[in-house]
Parts: C-alpha cells; sequence; structure tokens
C-alpha cells in the first residue's frame, strides 16, 4: 500500500492584488513542514502544481527537511481554481484587483467581510446556473484535479506492476507528497467519500495553511486516512496556523 499527502500550500496575500505569494509567515510554515518531516521515511516522489505559492511552498518544504534530493514533477493539474476569475465574475466593479483590495480594506471588519463576499462568489460559481462565464467551470475543476490524481495512481501502479514481472522485490517506502491547495484537496477528498459539492466548499473554508492530508491507495482501494492535519503548527502555538 502507498501513500499521497496532499499539502496546501503555506499562508498566502488573500485579499490582495497578488495573491500568489507567500507571506513570509508562510514561508516559515513550510519550512516548519520540512523540519516536522524529518523524522518520517523519506519521500520517494514530489509533485508540484506550477502556481508560485506552491512552488515556494516546497523551496521552503526542502529548507526545512535537509534530507536527500528527491525527484520533483510540475503537475499543472494541481493547480488551485482561478479566484481571480471567480471574483470578476460576482462582482462587475470587481474587474481590477488593486482597487477590489483598497474597497475591502476601507470596510469595519476587512477579513471577515471578505470572506463573506468571496464564500458568495464561490456559490455562484458551483451553482453551475452561469457556466459560460466561467474560464473553468466547477465540473471541470473537479475533473481536472481528480485526472491528476488519477496519473499519479496509475503511473505508481505501473511501476510496481513493471517491477514485479521483473522479479524485483521492490518494498522502498512509497510517500509522495503533493503541494497543492485547498479547494483542489477538498474536491479529490469529495470524490474519495462521496460528498456533496456543499460539503466541499465546507472543507475548503477549515484547510490550514500547509496542513497535510494522507490517502493511501492499492490496486483495488482509494481512501482518505486523515485530513487538514496541522500538528506541526500547533507544536510552535496556535499563532501560526491560518486559513488563507
Amino acid at each position: 500500500m502507498a501513500a499521497i499527502y496532499l499539502i496546501r500550500h503555506g499562508q498566502a496575500s488573500f485579499g490582495s492584488a497578488d495573491y500568489d505569494q507567500l507571506s513570509e509567515k508562510g514561508r516559515q510554515q513550510a519550512v516548519l513542514l520540512g523540519q516536522y518531516w524529518r523524522s518520517r521515511a523519506t519521500p520517494s516522489k514530489l509533485f508540484c502544481g506550477d502556481l508560485l505559492r506552491h512552488n515556494q511552498t516546497l523551496s521552503g518544504f526542502n529548507e526545512g527537511y535537509q534530507g536527500v534530493t528527491t525527484p520533483t514533477v510540475i503537475h499543472s493539474g494541481f493547480n488551485e481554481f482561478d479566484h481571480v476569475d471567480i471574483l470578476n465574475n460576482y462582482h462587475a466593479q470587481w474587474q481590477n484587483l488593486a482597487k477590489m483590495s483598497e474597497e475591502i480594506k476601507q470596510r469595519k471588519e476587512p477579513n471577515k467581510s471578505f470572506q463573506k463576499e468571496f464564500a458568495q462568489a464561490l456559490n455562484r460559481w458551483v451553482a453551475g446556473d452561469n457556466n459560460d462565464d466561467y474560464i473553468e467551470t466547477w465540473p471541470k475543476f473537479k475533473a481536472r484535479c481528480i485526472r491528476a490524481l488519477q496519473d499519479i495512481i496509475e503511473q505508481e501502479l505501473a511501476n510496481k506492476r513493471k517491477f514485479k514481472a521483473q522479479g524485483s522485490d521492490n518494498k522502498k517506502s512509497k510517500d509522495i507528497l503533493v503541494f497543492t491547495s485547498g479547494g483542489t484537496i477538498s474536491v479529490i477528498v469529495q470524490h474519495i467519500l462521496k460528498l456533496s459539492d456543499q460539503q466541499a466548499l465546507e472543507i475548503n473554508q477549515q484547510a490550514r495553511n500547509t496542513s497535510v492530508t494522507k490517502l493511501l491507495f492499492s490496486e483495488n482501494m482509494l481512501s482518505v486516512d486523515y485530513l487538514n492535519n496541522y500538528s506541526h503548527l500547533e507544536q510552535v502555538g496556535e499563532d501560526w496556523v491560518t486559513f488563507r
């Protein structure tokens, strides 16, 4: 049996004009995760979405882990949904994200206000009544993420069959790490557990930065072992636990 660890990126810049950039806390969260991983088996392979925050999280992890070099595959299938497109289609006045950020900052409780607006924008996207408005619809996003997961599983199972056919007893740990985003993780968990769209959105809302979700798979099985583990952050203090 092999394991896939889905790792959410570190704290980014939610609500700002450029979200795809880790904050200093987000970078350090990734370092803390890497340090935490030192006591675990060496990953056999790393996968990473091609967004900047994914790569920065991987870099921070490697800085903290300081282990042997592990092969890394960039896979855009693990990219997050396009939150800019979703916000633009939700609010006509938010075509310019810099102006949107300034407008939000003027509100009484900017963070809570933006969270509420963003949740409503997501609900509009997921509802499916305005699919022609979006670059990538909710069903297409889910299909892309699930396909990316299946790519990994099919590749690993094919390698296992190859080794078996060659008479090789390959018992090396098959711990695969995937650096990705909360939305991607949520729909993968939704797919495995057969959850509703609303439940997937709720999982996304609860996902902490650099949290770890563990999947187990074999030829005939795919399951969720645990979800949204961020104990590496709790060990150093609650202030390190963030959502966005």
